[in-house]
C-alpha cells in the first residue's frame, strides 16, 4: 500500500521547478507501466500530419469570417498570420528537436520555465486543441449542405447548427468528430496513412479551386484594398492565425517518431511553407473570382465561387466532398494532437491517469481518445464556430508565445545541449515570434479575453486541487 502524495511545503517552489529533459525523455522511452508509444512514423508521416492538421481549416472555415474584416486584403492577413506562425514555427523544430517528447510546447515549458508555466501552456493546449476541433467541425456541416443542394435537399437547421446559430445541435460536426475518434484507435501508423490519403485529396481540391477562379480574375475586385484600414487587416490576422495551429501538431507526435531529433524539425518548417503559400494562392484567386461584399461567415464560400464560375451543379458536389475530406483530415490530425498531450500530462500527474493509459494491443490511449472525442464531439453540436475560433486563437498564441521564450531560456541555460536544428538569427527571430503573438492577441475582442480569463481560474482551480498535490516530480 502506498502512501498519499507529499504536499509540498511551498507553492511558490512548486510551480519554478523544472523536469530535467533527461528524465522528460527517460519517461517517454518507459511509457506508462512499461507500456511505451510505439515509433512508426517517418518524415513524409510527420508531415503530413502537420499539414493535415493545418492546410483547409482558414480557407474552408474561417475565409468567409475574415473577408468582412479586412476586405481584398485579407491575403496579406494571411502574409501576418502566417509570418508569426512561421517565427513561432522555428522556435517549434529547435525544441522538437532538442525535446523530442509528445508533451509538445507543454514539455518545453517544463524544462524551461517550471512547473507552474507548463501547467498554463498545458491548459492553453488543451483549450487550443479541443476546441480547434470542434470548430473545424462545425464548419464542415456547410459543405455537407452545400453537398445535399446538388440533390434538391437541405439540413434542417434544427439539426445543422448549435442553439445560438439558430438550431438546436449541430449533428453533421458531431458525427464527423465521432468518426475520427474511431480511425484513430487502431494506430498512429493506420491513421497517419489515412490522413495521407486525405491530405493528398485537400491538395489537388484547392489547387482546382485556384485554376477555376482564376478564369474569372478580376484586378477591380482589390479595389479599394483595405477599405477597413490596417485595423480591420490585423483583426482578420488575429482570427486566421487559427488557421496555422495545427503546425505544431507534428511536435505531439515525438514520441512515436522513428527519428524526432531529424525529423520533426523538417517536417515542422515543411509544413508552414506549404500551407502558407497554398493559403496566399486561395485568398487572392477568391477575391479575385468574387467581389469581398459578396463573402458571408454562413456560407461555403469556395462551392459558391466554384458554382458561379463554372456553373456546374455537380462540380460543387465533387467539390463539396472534397471540401468536407479536407475537413476531416485537420479533425482527425488535432484530434490526435490533443490525446497526446493529455497523455503527457496525465504521465505527469497534472490530470487523471486514464488519459495515460496505453492499450498494449494497439500502443496508443484508447480511453484517453475515447473521452476526448466524446466531449469534443458534444462541443461541435452546441457551440457556434465564430466564439470557438476566436477562443482557440487566444490559447494558440499563449503557447506560441511561451515555446518562443522556452528557446532563449533553454539557449542560456542549457547552452551545451544537443539540438539537431538552431533558430537563425538568433534571438531576434524568437523575440519578434513573441511580440507577434502578443500584437495579434490584443486584437481579439474583449469577450474573447473574458473567457479565457475564466478559463485560466477554471485551469488554476484543478492545478490547486488536483496537479498541486499529485505532480510526479519530486
Amino acid at each position: 500500500m502506498t502512501s498519499a502524495p507529499s504536499r509540498p511545503t511551498s507553492l511558490r517552489h512548486q510551480l519554478a521547478r523544472r523536469k530535467p529533459i533527461e528524465q522528460l525523455q527517460a519517461e517517454a522511452a518507459a511509457g506508462v507501466n512499461g507500456e511505451p508509444l510505439r515509433r512508426s512514423l517517418g518524415v513524409w508521416h510527420l508531415t503530413m500530419i502537420s499539414v493535415g492538421a493545418t492546410l483547409g481549416t482558414g480557407i474552408l472555415v474561417v475565409l468567409g469570417t475574415a473577408v468582412p474584416l479586412a476586405g481584398p486584403a485579407v491575403w496579406i492577413s494571411f502574409v501576418l498570420a502566417g509570418v508569426a506562425a512561421l517565427l513561432s514555427a522555428l522556435s517549434y523544430a529547435e525544441m522538437a528537436g532538442a525535446v523530442p517528447t509528445s508533451g509538445s510546447s507543454y514539455s518545453y515549458t517544463y524544462a524551461t520555465m517550471g512547473e507552474g508555466i507548463a501547467w498554463v501552456c498545458g491548459w492553453c493546449l488543451v483549450l487550443e486543441y479541443a476546441v480547434s476541433v470542434a470548430a473545424v467541425a462545425v464548419g464542415a456541416s456547410e459543405y455537407v449542405d452545400e453537398t445535399l443542394r446538388v440533390f434538391g435537399l437541405h439540413l434542417p437547421a434544427v439539426i445543422a447548427a448549435p442553439p445560438g446559430d439558430g438550431g438546436l445541435v449541430n449533428l453533421p460536426a458531431a458525427v464527423l468528430v465521432l468518426l475520427a475518434t474511431a480511425v484513430l484507435l487502431p494506430g498512429a501508423r493506420e491513421s497517419a496513412w489515412a490522413n495521407t490519403l486525405m491530405v493528398v485529396v485537400k491538395i489537388a481540391l484547392l489547387v482546382f479551386f485556384v485554376v477555376v477562379a482564376f478564369t474569372a480574375f478580376s484586378s477591380q475586385n482589390f479595389a479599394p484594398l483595405a477599405p477597413m484600414g490596417a485595423a480591420g487587416v490585423t483583426a482578420a490576422a488575429s482570427r486566421l492565425f487559427f488557421s496555422y495551429i495545427g503546425f505544431d501538431a507534428a511536435s505531439t507526435a515525438g514520441e512515436e517518431a522513428k527519428d524526432p531529433r531529424r525529423d520533426l524539425p523538417r517536417a515542422i518548417i515543411a509544413s508552414i511553407a506549404i500551407v502558407t503559400t497554398l493559403y496566399i494562392l486561395v485568398a487572392v484567386a477568391a477575391i479575385g473570382a468574387r467581389p469581398w461584399t459578396s463573402f458571408s461567415s454562413d456560407e461555403a464560400s469556395l462551392v459558391r465561387i466554384v458554382v458561379e464560375v463554372t456553373g456546374q451543379p455537380v462540380v460543387a458536389l465533387v467539390f463539396s466532398i472534397g471540401a468536407v475530406i479536407a475537413i476531416a483530415s485537420v479533425v482527425l490530425t488535432v484530434l490526435y494532437g490533443q490525446t497526446r498531450i493529455l497523455l503527457t500530462m496525465a504521465r505527469d500527474g497534472m490530470v487523471p491517469p486514464v488519459f495515460g493509459s496505453v492499450s498494449h494491443r494497439t500502443g496508443t490511449p484508447v480511453a484517453n481518445t475515447l473521452i476526448v472525442g466524446v466531449v469534443v464531439a458534444v462541443a461541435a453540436a452546441l457551440v457556434p464556430l465564430g466564439e470557438l475560433a476566436d477562443a482557440t486563437s487566444i490559447g494558440t498564441l499563449v503557447a506560441f508565445a511561451l515555446v518562443n521564450v522556452s528557446v532563449m531560456v533553454l539557449r542560456r541555460t542549457r547552452p551545451d545541449l544537443e539540438r539537431s536544428y538552431r533558430v537563425p538569427l538568433f534571438p531576434v527571430v524568437p523575440v519578434l515570434g513573441t511580440l507577434c503573438c502578443v500584437l495579434l492577441a490584443v486584437f481579439l475582442g474583449a469577450g474573447t479575453w473574458i473567457a479565457f480569463g475564466l478559463w485560466m481560474v477554471a485551469g488554476a482551480v484543478l492545478y490547486l486541487a488536483y496537479g498541486r498535490r499529485r505532480s510526479t516530480l519530486r
